[in-house]
């Protein structure tokens, strides 16, 4: 007898099972719409970052500086130099601030493979990447391509800004973390960066990160006179500027043996207000722009080995200002008074130069100084120096430079889109960066599909084809020429309203030769 076993549901189906990636459609106020998902496309929130990546490769700054970096693993399984370095440079152009936030990187399917990258990386690979990078050798890979984008341009009249700022730590656990000079979060630990501009062109030329209690001008002294002696005699400086920080005897003294021309801000200390008082009631003021009178003088202060040119710069104060008795705690006894035309209350600043030019243009000199503290709030508040922070200052340092060579492209590029102005990131990262990108492949041939939601997308366009045009031009017109001629033409096209047009040439020989090798 054959025996049959049957197969019985054990409960009546139900409705039938609806997959995630069919359309379906959806009642909204607009009408009803039809939603489809697309798990298999390559998208991107980076859209125009392509041109970018053109940029890199055309002006050889990416690629040179992957090859050079002395990151090298065991491992088998360890990642490529290609994938942690893209993944710096990725989450460094998308604001980011945190080794955690490189995790929103992953959705990313279209900018990794444009840079050569096989994947990106997680955050705990980039963190653990310089963990055991001899600092040295770290120290040079980096001064070297930060040099690279820059080099070119010092044989030109430049002034050298020099400056420092607080990077606030929340825990005590990092090394260097101590508390020092922190105007906006009095007695937290912290970090320094001594940092290195070229005025007016927001380009860092080098950035040290030292310990919070180390603020001062003395420590920033050592690697800013090695930085100089490093440049050739050409490439110097036409002037040193720095705030009240940098007025005293060490950093002038220095300077000076190296011929190399200052304009310091000086502290108003006994022997500089006997030295107001005694040009208070002078006949020799003269105009110094925007307000401001002035008047040179001559003063040697205790610790000076010499005596030096000041110029004193006053303004007059209308308006409401504060007053107190002069009673040894004033703090308890301020009073507010209003000045009338007749009365005559003067704000004072006191200059330290060994410039030889008249009183307006030295004062116009320190006025520009106020840019630098622009970089500051760039790089710190739109870009990753107030982050990225690890307990070992060695990688702290090694992604304060990181940062400082991508923002030092991106600004570079922003130029040569736009190059009659600076665009901070806050500005330029929507307009030439993020827009919707769609990849897809037919017939052997890759198309980026962008949609920007910015309101001159339609300039965009026409700019970044513009430079497209440009980008090919160098490629195709000047093959047979160096890199570093190539990059001048670039620099030229970059600068263009500084330069008035004409193009970078190269420097004589004689131009070459290194401070520190001078007969």
């Amino acid at each position: 007898m054959d025996t049959k076993l049957l197969s019985i549901a054990a409960h009546l189906a139900g409705e039938p099972e609806i997959s995630p990636f069919s359309g379906m459609a959806v009642d909204t106020f607009g009408g009803r719409i039809h939603v489809e998902w697309d798990p298999q496309a390559a998208v991107t929130p980076l859209g125009q970052l392509p041109f970018f990546i053109e940029f890199l490769k055309t002006a050889e700054l990416f690629k040179p500086w992957v090859e050079d970096c002395p990151l090298a693993y065991k491992s088998p399984n360890a990642p490529a130099k290609t994938d942690v370095l893209g993944t710096m440079l990725l989450s460094t152009l998308a604001g980011h601030n945190r080794y955690a936030h490189i995790t929103a990187l992953r959705g990313d399917g279209v900018n990794p493979e444009l840079l050569g990258m096989q994947k990106v990386c997680s955050e705990d690979s980039v963190r653990r990447a310089f963990e055991k990078i001899d600092p040295e050798a770290s120290r040079q890979w980096l001064q070297h391509h930060l040099r690279r984008a820059w080099e070119p341009l010092l044989y030109e009249p430049w002034i050298l800004d020099v400056d420092t700022t607080v990077k606030t730590l929340y825990g005590r656990q990092q090394e260097g973390a101590c508390c020092g000079y922190n105007p906006r979060k009095p007695g937290r630990p912290s970090h320094v960066y001594h940092t290195y501009f070229v005025a007016n062109l927001r380009l860092v030329l080098d950035v040290e990160m030292q310990p919070g209690n180390k603020t001062a001008s003395k420590y920033t002294r050592p690697g800013l006179f090695e930085f100089l002696d490093s440049l050739p005699v050409g490439a110097r400086p036409f002037l040193l500027r720095g705030d009240i920080g940098f007025g005293n005897e060490g950093v002038m003294k220095e300077a000076e043996e190296r011929d190399q021309d200052y304009l310091f801000k000086l502290k108003q200390t006994s022997r500089v207000k006997k030295l107001i008082k005694r040009l208070f009631r002078g006949e020799e003021w003269t105009d110094a722009g925007q307000g401001w009178q002035g008047v040179e003088s001559e003063l040697q202060l205790i610790g000076w080995s010499r005596k030096r040119r000041v110029v004193v710069l006053r303004r007059q104060r209308r308006g409401a200002v504060t007053l107190d008795d002069g009673d040894q705690d004033p703090q308890l006894r301020l009073s507010f008074g209003e000045l009338d035309a007749s009365d005559k209350k003067y704000e004072y600043a006191v200059l330290v130069t060994s410039l030889k030019d008249e009183v307006l243009a030295v004062a116009q000199h320190y006025r520009d100084r106020a840019d630098s503290e622009n970089n500051f709030d760039e790089l710190k508040n739109q870009w990753g120096w107030g982050g990225f922070t690890t307990k070992d200052m060695a990688r702290c340092q090694v992604m304060a430079r990181i940062v400082a060579l991508v923002y030092n492209w991106w600004s570079l590029y922003t130029r040569l889109a736009i190059p009659e102005k600076h665009a901070e990131a806050i500005t330029s990262r929507p307009l030439l960066l993020h827009a919707v990108g769609k990849q897809t492949q037919h017939a052997g041939q890759t198309r980026l599909t962008i949609t920007s939601s910015h309101a001159k997308s339609r300039t965009v366009s026409r700019i970044l084809s513009g430079l497209t045009t440009f980008l090919r031009h160098i490629r195709e017109a000047a093959e047979q020429l160096s890199w570093i001629d190539r990059w001048r033409m670039i620099l030229s096209k970059i600068f263009v309203h500084f330069l008035g047009g004409r193009h970078l040439k190269p420097p004589s020989l004689d131009r070459l030769i290194p401070v520190n090798c001078r007969i």
